[in-house]
């Protein structure tokens, strides 16, 4: 219990920023995919109705919800939404072996999905009834999944950039940061997928599910930045207060 407390506490926070980097890049692709699909949908509405299918394009334009149906098995729904996520998170991770190439593939295709429903509701005037849904358990699973990208990149640079390292060598050191940058995440998946499942259906009003999404984002980040800031200020202070002693004496 003590070594996983540790991990969380400590170690993980610290991994996070040794390879920022790749989750940054991991971000950028996401980010900028979900906005061209965006762009491209409120242009061309035919391309949602292309990659969603009419199924899903009828519900949007008949203004309803197609996330109506977790609410009546909300347990199955919860344990799904979990299995899901994780299964994308772990293939993210597994695929930058393949020199990343598998990792910016699904992080290009999970860009596109959402903007393109982003863009779909938002012409059928859905707008606030999606990303009231999306916020309470999207600010833990958006990020999850990004990270998870990160963890799949930072794999990629090991083995494409090994340095001064045996590539062997860079890939393990690699592999072994990107393993606990994704094994810490695992606890978001879970939270995300019980929150999908019972909370962000639910009849909850818009008001409270944003205000949920506000404490969970501001804790991940104040979790994600702040015990590492705060280590590396401190490790900044030390020669100062050293010199200090060496005055007085």
């Amino acid at each position: 219990m003590g070594a996983l407390l540790h991990f969380y506490r400590d170690t993980y926070p610290q991994v996070f920023w040794e390879t920022l980097p790749q989750t940054l890049i991991a971000l950028a692709i996401f980010i900028v995919t979900g906005v061209a699909a965006w762009a491209l949908t409120m242009r061309d509405p035919a391309f949602a109705h292309r990659l969603l299918g009419a199924q899903m394009m009828d519900t949007i334009e008949q203004r309803q919800m197609w996330t109506k149906s977790i609410i009546t098995v909300k347990p199955l729904a919860s344990s799904g939404i979990m299995t899901n996520n994780l299964s994308v998170a772990f293939s993210m991770f597994a695929l930058g072996i393949t020199a990343g190439l598998g990792t910016i593939w699904m992080l290009v295709v999970n860009g596109l999905l959402i903007g393109v429903i982003g863009a779909a509701t938002a012409r059928a005037g859905m707008a606030l009834q999606l990303w009231s849904f999306v916020a309470p358990h999207g600010v833990l699973e958006l990020p999850a999944i990004i990270i998870a990208g990160g963890s799949g990149l930072e794999i990629a640079r090991g083995l494409l950039f090994p340095g001064l390292l045996p590539r062997r060598d860079s890939l393990a050191l690699a592999g072994a940061r990107a393993t606990k940058l994704l094994m810490g995440m695992i606890p978001l998946l879970v939270i995300a997928g019980v929150i999908e499942g019972f909370f962000s259906p639910s009849d909850a009003s818009v008001a409270m599910k944003f205000a949920l999404a506000s404490v969970l984002f501001a804790a991940l980040l104040t979790y994600l930045f702040l015990p590492e800031f705060l280590r590396r200020r401190t490790l900044k202070q030390v020669p100062f207060l050293d010199v200090q002693v060496l005055i007085h004496q």
